[in-house]
């Protein structure tokens, strides 16, 4: 409890403020917070990445209409980020469940999309359920230097009570930097899809090894996800 504010139980006086606690300063470091051409993790999660989402499909995403352009019910975003490196990041009860950006840039687009609350733990996403284009979600499109755009999308599950954008985040052309909070889930697990631009994101290689035999590494926000690689 030492790395979340405030640090006392007894504090919270129910167990939905719990839920949401907020991490104490300086207990997430946000790794090259000032160089542009660098990503970090999103959450405090599980995270499996892999360098396109034809890839995801083979090794961890099962459902026959899984895609970006089904994901985020769009076919012109689709098309931008088709074939483009993808990261994955499920968290669960017991997590810590506000969520932050992976780069600095502005705010371009934001779109909430109603819908279920299927799990999303890997014996889920293995079913025959397309549940990542399903469940409710809300998403946002960052534009940043060096990366192009990124595809932020927040997916409720079972049990989450909401999946929230903060509102200063909905508008287009709000500045949002590296390690930012972007939004919060209320009680329950949830998952979190960001989407690069094909050719200009390079995960790191620690856990693409893992990812491509669908090890699911434990990580928290401002860990090192990857760098920008040369533009177009």
């Amino acid at each position: 409890m030492t790395q979340f504010a405030p640090s006392d139980l007894a504090a919270y006086p129910t167990f939905e403020d719990f839920f949401t606690r907020a991490h104490a300063p300086g207990s997430r470091p946000i790794h090259e917070q000032a160089d542009p051409a660098s990503a970090v993790v999103v959450a405090d999660s599980r995270l499996v990445a892999y360098d396109t989402v034809t890839e995801s499909k083979k090794l961890w995403i099962k459902g026959d209409r899984f895609s970006i352009s089904n994901l985020v019910m769009d076919k012109a975003l689709g098309t931008q980020f088709a074939d483009g490196p993808v990261a994955s990041f499920r968290l669960s009860p017991q997590d810590y469940h506000r969520y932050h950006s992976p780069v600095t840039g502005v705010v371009k687009q934001y779109r909430a999309m109603p819908g279920d609350y299927y799990d999303v733990d890997p014996f889920a996403l293995k079913s025959k359920v397309d549940i990542l284009t399903r469940n409710t979600r809300d998403y946002v499109v960052i534009g940043c230097e060096g990366f192009g755009d990124v595809l932020f999308v927040a997916i409720g599950a079972t049990e989450v009570g909401s999946v929230r954008i903060h509102e200063q985040y909905q508008q287009s052309g709000s500045p949002i930097r590296k390690g930012d909070e972007l939004g919060i889930f209320q009680y329950g697990g949830s998952s979190i899809i960001v989407a690069f631009e094909k050719g200009r994101m390079q995960f790191d290689e620690d856990l693409l090894r893992l990812s491509r035999n669908a090890i699911a590494v434990d990580v928290q926000v401002g860990m090192s996800l990857g760098r920008a690689t040369e533009d177009k």
